[in-house]
């Protein structure tokens, strides 16, 4: 049931964004007419009328992140510390309650009331298998992506299930869950043969689901050959296909979803998609200068036209799987955070393009609704979020200001002895950030974290994972009138 004091956002009339036009044909119905499938440039529905997708990612429920949910470090690293702290009992009743938790009718709900139609869903693998028995599918891995799914669906939502933690980890950084900076996955065939019976099982359960708009077969790709990611996807497709003809697979490109440059073909029923992380919502003036370059609208537009190009030039639909900037509090700095964001909204829809803006919840660095720090969650880790914040533990939204005595020698090493190393992907600078600060000092953070649950009854714990429902959150109401168009 929708508390009362929430209850005026459902019967305040909506702007229906379902479409990629102004002149929108499509209304919500039932039954297989909703199923989405690609033609020609754009996303439509059975009807054939064209459908946009626009909403938003749920990270931090089904797959974790530190900066969205509070700990340090990656999240298998921190699900081993908590329970060992907490014992097997309590650390299923906390994260049953957390996940039962997290997104429920109301939040489902809001989201229509806000006119958008889509909620990508990543998932970790953990959920679905362990380690130590791989390929053998958990009992009940499915209830919590069903519980979102058909909580969606009852609200003309779409969704996207996004495999964002692949086994071995398919990219360099946290947000893949890997406790290291080597991208595994890509130098063992059994990593991948795992995350392919993952996906077959998974296109088995939802082949029917005409609210699923597809799979997204792996988040943000970053293979440091380049040679192995578009064979890859091919086995991935040759395999759902065997079992789900209909579903719309989405492909992002190489390099964390920007790199299109080994894609040799244009399949059938494929949406093609690219991050785009303009760089002045992360600081700088805007128009004006951000790590040496004058960024201006016509600036983070070609940036935009530069990812899309494979798509473009061969008349496949774009979605941007992932954008959006993140805020200080500040309010000189946050305008230029929204206007990057408006110009962003203003180009995706001259150009038709579906998309889905990170993020749906967090602690309040980025989310359209960030938990209000009364809860008890917040409270528990009030000063814990302030001691990791102050060593630059997050790479997603902390720096080393405070740090920089330990930083600068290492920087200035490497320089003078070894100039010419670039490490993939980002270079010498964000190779030392990612080994001391990332790895290095977050997971010395996570003890830390993990003790602050320790002696804690059961119905403490409810309270920390009920913290997280959608009652016990703040709306960024800014940001939900520009992404509804009542701020242009």
């Amino acid at each position: 049931m929708i508390p009362a004091k929430h209850l005026l956002l459902f019967i305040l009339p909506a702007l229906l964004f379902t479409s990629c036009s102004d002149n929108n044909k499509t209304s919500p119905g039932s039954g297989n007419e909703n199923r989405l499938r690609v033609s020609g440039d754009q996303i439509v529905n059975q009807k054939g009328d064209t459908v946009c997708l626009r909403g938003f990612g749920l990270g931090g429920m089904l797959h974790m992140e530190n900066f969205i949910d509070g700990y340090a470090s990656n999240e298998e690293t921190m699900r081993e510390g908590l329970r060992a702290v907490l014992g097997e009992k309590k650390y299923n009743l906390y994260f049953d309650t957390f996940l039962k938790s997290y997104f429920t009718e109301p939040d489902a709900a809001y989201i229509q009331h806000l006119g958008l139609n889509l909620v990508r869903i990543p998932i970790n693998y953990h959920l679905f298998e362990d380690d130590m028995n791989p390929g053998v599918i958990k009992e009940g891995a499915f209830a919590y992506l069903d519980s979102v799914i058909a909580r969606c669906a009852r609200h003309h939502i779409y969704t996207i299930i996004d495999l964002h933690a692949l086994p071995g980890a398919q990219n360099q950084h946290w947000h893949s869950d890997n406790p290291t900076h080597v991208a595994s996955f890509w130098i063992h065939k059994e990593f991948q043969d795992r995350a392919l019976h993952l996906w077959e099982v998974i296109a088995q359960r939802y082949v029917n689901e005409p609210w699923v708009a597809g799979y997204d077969l792996i988040n943000e790709p970053a293979e440091p050959t380049g040679e192995k990611l578009f064979p890859y996807y091919k086995r991935l497709r040759d395999a759902i296909r065997k079992i789900d003809a209909n579903h719309i697979l989405f492909l992002e490109g190489d390099s964390y979803a920007a790199d299109f440059s080994k894609f040799t073909e244009v399949w059938d029923n494929v949406v093609y998609a690219n991050h785009d992380y303009a760089s002045p919502g992360f600081g700088g003036e805007y128009p004006g200068y951000n790590n040496n370059r004058y960024y201006t609208r016509d600036t983070i537009e070609k940036d935009f036209l530069a990812k899309s190009q494979f798509m473009i030039s061969h008349h496949a639909p774009i979605w941007v799987g992932e954008f959006g900037p993140v805020y200080t509090g500040d309010p000189q700095k946050d305008e230029v955070r929204y206007q990057v964001l408006k110009d962003q909204l203003a180009y995706y829809h001259k150009y038709k393009v579906s998309w889905c803006i990170w993020l749906y919840k967090d602690l309040g660095l980025q989310a359209i609704m960030y938990q209000d720090k009364s809860t008890p969650y917040r409270k528990l880790i009030s000063k814990f979020l302030a001691r990791k914040d102050s060593l630059g533990a997050d790479a997603w939204g902390s720096n080393d200001k405070n740090i920089r005595q330990v930083i600068d020698p290492l920087e200035q090493l490497f320089a003078k002895e070894f100039p010419a190393y670039n490490p993939y992907p980002k270079g010498q600078k964000r190779e030392i950030a990612l080994l001391v600060r990332h790895i290095l000092i977050a997971d010395a953070l996570v003890p830390e974290y993990c003790n602050l649950f320790k002696g804690l009854s059961d119905e403490q714990l409810t309270a920390l994972a009920q913290s997280f429902g959608f009652k016990n959150y703040v709306k960024r109401t800014r940001l939900e009138n520009i992404l509804t168009g009542r701020e242009k």
